[in-house]
């Protein structure tokens, strides 16, 4: 494992204690389904949200194994998993955007408050025809003048009812073209964008989940964000990003886990014992050791890859599969470790499950994750016909 700097040890250590005063009553929100914007005004006066983000913006300037490493600490500290869905989207979606592609004048006006809290992002990628193929994308970006039109709806938006911007992308060019997709950040309250009510789903209930539909929205074409037709390289940066933020939050919500279920299993008495004097239990509680610091290892070695600006196409997809995958089995074995009480709703532990299991499906589901890796093995490659 990497060693870390006392610089970097210092910030982990201020932004998990302030984390763990954020979340405090998440259980009873997350049966009512409501945004912790109390939570969110603690994490933003930690300076939290500037963890990546340039200086000169109001940012903390950190690289991206940093700011995975100080991510991993709130997902440990803070037990509300929806609010940390909603941080990772905030600031992945749209400020790393802005900060890689942005122009000038677009990152001056919105970054300062992208890294300060005081504006929540989100980006609309997912549509309701198609969830992980971005290539089919229908919604449309017609040139008219100084400003572009956009039309089209997008489903399975995160933090869409609460932001102050979002990116959305659409298609400039012909479907199945990889520069025919384009980035444009969109204010809130554009005329014709509408943001449908929140959907109810299994898990990470406190972030909320809408759908964006765009009737003749007229953004500026300097809200571009990078150039005409470079919307596909954009999210593919972004997703990158996405994986080893979202994914380094879920470590830390795996460490937490484990280490509530070592007490548990070190002070529940069932016959006469400890319970995890138990074989069966301990190797439970093992396997939930080896999925965490496999998860560990996988997060911090691709995020030092793609900070050295490596080909890093197989290490995302394989960190992607081996966490999510990972956090599911570590839940599901703490609810058995935990018995009935991991069963009702009161201790929480049913509820890690139903925050885990989304895990599989956002950023790319594991489907999609091996299918990128055959690809990349040559394995579903057409076969030419000989000559």
């Amino acid at each position: 494992m990497k060693r870390w700097s006392a610089e970097q040890q210092e910030l982990r250590e201020a932004i998990g204690a302030v984390a763990a005063k954020a979340g405090t009553d998440h259980l009873e929100r997350d049966r009512t389904g409501t945004f912790d914007r109390d939570g969110w005004q603690r994490l933003k006066d930690v300076g939290l949200f500037g963890l990546p983000f340039d200086p000169q913006y109001g940012g903390l300037g950190q690289d991206l194994p940093t700011t995975v490493h100080v991510l991993e600490e709130l997902g440990y500290a803070c037990q509300d998993s929806g609010l940390n869905f909603s941080v990772s989207t905030h600031m992945v979606s749209t400020g790393i955007p802005l900060q890689r592609f942005g122009s000038s004048a677009l990152k001056a006006r919105y970054l300062p408050e992208i890294c300060a809290g005081s504006m929540i992002g989100a980006h609309a990628v997912t549509e309701p025809s198609g969830g992980s193929d971005v290539m089919g994308m229908r919604t449309t970006a017609v040139l008219d003048g100084d400003a572009y039109v956009l039309n089209g709806s997008k489903s399975f938006i995160s933090n869409a009812s609460i932001a102050d911007l979002i990116v959305v992308y659409a298609r400039t060019g012909p479907p199945g073209d990889l520069a025919g997709i384009t980035a444009f950040l969109v204010h809130r309250d554009t005329p014709g964008l509408t943001v449908g009510n929140p959907i109810s789903k299994m898990g990470l209930r406190t972030s909320p989940l809408c759908e964006v539909f765009l009737d003749d929205v007229r953004v500026p074409r300097d809200h571009v964000v990078g150039s005409r037709g470079a919307g596909f390289l954009i999210f593919d940066h972004v997703m990158k990003w996405e994986i080893l933020c979202g994914f380094g939050i879920s470590t830390g919500e795996m460490r937490r886990r484990l280490e509530r279920c070592v007490e548990y299993a070190r002070t529940r008495t069932q016959f006469g014992t400890v319970i995890g004097a138990n074989q069966s239990v301990a190797n439970m509680i093992v396997e939930m050791r080896i999925d965490l610091e496999t998860s560990q290892k996988w997060i911090h070695d691709t995020a030092e890859k793609v900070h050295a600006k490596a080909d890093a196409a197989g290490d995302i997809a394989i960190t992607k599969l081996v966490v999510s995958e990972a956090n599911v089995r570590s839940a599901l074995n703490a609810v058995q470790v935990f018995g009935g009480y991991g069963y009702v709703s009161e201790y929480g532990v049913e509820k890690d499950l139903r925050d885990a299991v989304g895990g599989r499906i956002y950023s790319g589901t594991s489907e999609i994750q091996r299918q990128r890796l055959a690809s990349l093995m040559g394995l579903n490659r057409p076969v030419r016909p000989s000559a």
